[in-house]
């Protein structure tokens, strides 16, 4: 992968960079849990193309600010909006249509997965949650498992039965399922060794570069961050509390 990082921006009250409708982006999203704030006014944009790296401290809303964005947690005050209409809701109270657009990949894919479904299944899961029948989904699923290096042999197997690596790859192939037009990493290779993560890593690119599609890439990897980042935003420290 070539180094393309260039500006780094702080988010304060708005993320102006690239400014344009058509984007994936949070405006003014304050979410609390438990009476703790966690995001205070927080803009964010990730357009078409890009790859917008996101670091900050612990505790700094990144993996909520993630969640946001990928449609899964609606926001107590702001709103996002995908290529420039307004998202109202979250999870499946949002049309197939739109939630499909963004996808996510998690750190842990043991978090992430049924324990009791095998990797083929896990990869073909949002295909049949949203209608698909039977023989296009799991011919979608060999597709997508092919392109993430996982065997035949492996499809079968439920997550204890294989490794972080290959779980993980699985992850990402259920993440591409939908071909969406956004793809959230939220510490997606922290998990991972050196030869998983450099596949994974080329295989986003790849599917980016093909599909146009924007990438918020949330990672404490300085390298990883300095080779993948079209640009990078810091998120400031989690508000003070009263």
């Amino acid at each position: 992968m070539t180094s393309t990082a260039g500006a780094t921006d702080t988010v304060g009250t708005a993320d102006t960079v690239g400014m344009t409708s058509t984007a994936l982006a949070a405006h003014e999203v304050t979410v609390s849990y438990g009476g703790r704030r966690v995001l205070d006014g927080v803009d964010l944009r990730v357009a078409p193309g890009e790859t917008v790296g996101l670091r900050g401290p612990s505790g700094s809303g990144k993996s909520t600010l993630a969640r946001v964005l990928a449609l899964l947690h609606a926001p107590e005050a702001g709103h996002v909006t995908l290529d420039g209409q307004r998202v109202a809701g979250a999870r499946h109270r949002l049309p197939a249509a739109v939630r499909t657009r963004v996808a996510i990949l998690f750190q842990s894919p043991r978090a992430a997965t049924d324990p009791r479904l095998g990797l083929a299944d896990i990869i073909a899961e949002p295909l049949r949650a949203t209608g698909t029948p039977e023989a296009p989904a799991r011919a979608r699923a060999a597709e997508l498992a092919d392109l993430v290096g996982l065997t035949p042999d492996l499809l079968a197997r439920r997550p204890h039965a294989v490794s972080d690596g290959q779980l993980q790859r699985a992850c990402l192939a259920r993440a591409l399922v939908h071909r969406p037009d956004y793809l959230l990493c939220d510490e997606a290779t922290a998990m991972l060794d050196a030869s998983t993560q450099a596949h994974l890593a080329a295989v986003i690119t790849d599917y980016q570069r093909e599909h146009a599609a924007g990438v918020l890439l949330i990672t404490h990897d300085p390298a990883l961050m300095a080779r993948w980042a079209t640009r990078v935003v810091d998120l400031p420290p989690p508000p003070s509390q009263p």
